[in-house]
């Protein structure tokens, strides 16, 4: 971490709790800004194929919500 980092860090930590919280939020959600456009296009992939696995009777859904596989 660099010094102006660790500054910041220092700064942010002094602040009250829900200030302090606010902050943490905003930093999180700032990297969740960030899609990496291989891992959404994965998501959509494995989405496609569950709905498919399900549709054609390959998995099974028992009341509990759990799935299972058929062989």
């Amino acid at each position: 971490m660099t010094q102006e980092a660790q500054e910041l860090l220092q700064k942010a930590l002094a602040l009250p709790d829900k200030e302090r919280a606010e902050l943490a939020g905003n930093l999180i959600s700032s990297l969740d800004a960030t899609i990496d456009p291989d891992v959404d296009a994965a998501w959509q992939q494995e989405i496609v194929q569950r709905l498919h696995d399900v549709r054609s009777g390959k998995t099974l859904h028992k009341e509990t919500g759990e799935t299972e596989q058929v062989h």
